[in-house]
């Protein structure tokens, strides 16, 4: 009687490792870093985000005239964040003509992207920083990491591109996947990379080309999951819908279709909570410093789309 316990009780240890072992981490994404607490895409937004406790550092990158990755949500100097070379005020309508694409590495990093006051984040600090090489991202990154013998993080790199860009404010789809690929491969194990994009091209080349990545195809548009995964071609790792598009019996469909799903922005403790209660895998914010206590919690129960 004994042994017939004692084997019931190993066998039910071996069934809960067996469950962690295949259970998913909760995936808290620093959106641009930490755009809520300091300049988007800079160094000190993506070493908060560590501080903040996040599995997953979430970028944008483009490419320089001489063929640098840097991170910048838009392919040109935006004015609403950003000071030109001088310190002065870019007007709107100007903005574009300072395009990264078309400007080199030099050339984009004597512009101030961090000083500027940016009123839709009251509790973003002003540093004064230029828009870093993704080569330094990674560099201070993973320096933090080692320095505080803390957990390994995903990077999460979002490539901006449409066919009315290609060309203009980017290279080919080829060409732009191909710099990061090869730039990444050089510092981190590859299973620590997602690539994600709006554009599905991007994401049906790195499916050919290199299908051992993760990819996220980001959602913004009001059609059915069916019409844009067969628009996309192939079943993605990740589908990353803006956050109000999304409820609980999508996200059960997406999961039978072994589909995560890790909404975006979401900012608000109340979306946090509804989402969590959802069943979503992880969350894309602007203040991962507010997101960090659900990352363990059980599921609350929500009360479905928004």
């Amino acid at each position: 009687m004994f042994k017939r316990l004692h084997l019931a009780a190993a066998f039910v240890v071996m069934s809960l490792a067996a469950s962690a072992q295949y259970l998913p981490k909760f995936d808290i994404q620093g959106h641009r870093g930490a755009r809520g607490l300091m300049p988007e895409n800079s160094i000190p937004a993506f070493l908060t985000a560590l501080d903040s406790g996040v599995t997953t550092i979430e970028l944008d990158v483009v490419v320089t005239e001489d063929k640098k990755l840097v991170l910048s949500h838009e392919p040109w100097i935006a004015a609403s964040i950003c000071y030109d070379s001088a310190g002065g005020l870019i007007a709107e309508k100007d903005e574009k003509k300072f395009n990264i694409y078309q400007m080199t590495y030099d050339q984009v990093r004597k512009f101030d992207c961090g000083s500027k006051a940016n009123e839709e984040f009251p509790e973003q600090q002003k540093i004064q920083t230029s828009k870093p090489l993704l080569r330094d991202v990674i560099v201070a990154v993973e320096t933090r990491i080692k320095s505080y013998n803390s957990y390994e993080v995903d990077y999460s790199i979002e490539i901006k591109s449409s066919p009315e860009t290609d060309k203009k404010f980017h290279p080919s789809i080829e060409e732009y996947s191909e710099l990061i690929y090869n730039l990444m491969d050089e510092y981190i194990p590859m299973d620590r990379l997602v690539i994600q994009s709006f554009d599905f091209r991007v994401l049906k080349y790195w499916h050919e080309k290199h299908p051992e990545i993760r990819l996220s195809a980001l959602v913004g548009n009001n059609k059915s999951i069916d019409a844009n995964l067969e628009q996309l071609g192939f079943i993605p790792s990740v589908y990353s819908p803006q956050f109000k598009l999304i409820d609980k019996a999508k996200v059960q469909y997406l999961h039978s279709k072994k589909i995560r799903v890790i909404p975006w922005t979401v900012n608000e403790t109340r979306d946090m909570l509804a989402l969590k209660g959802m069943g979503v895998d992880g969350l894309i914010t602007d203040y991962p410093n507010r997101s960090r206590r659900f990352r363990m919690t059980l599921n609350i129960p929500g009360k479905g789309g928004r």
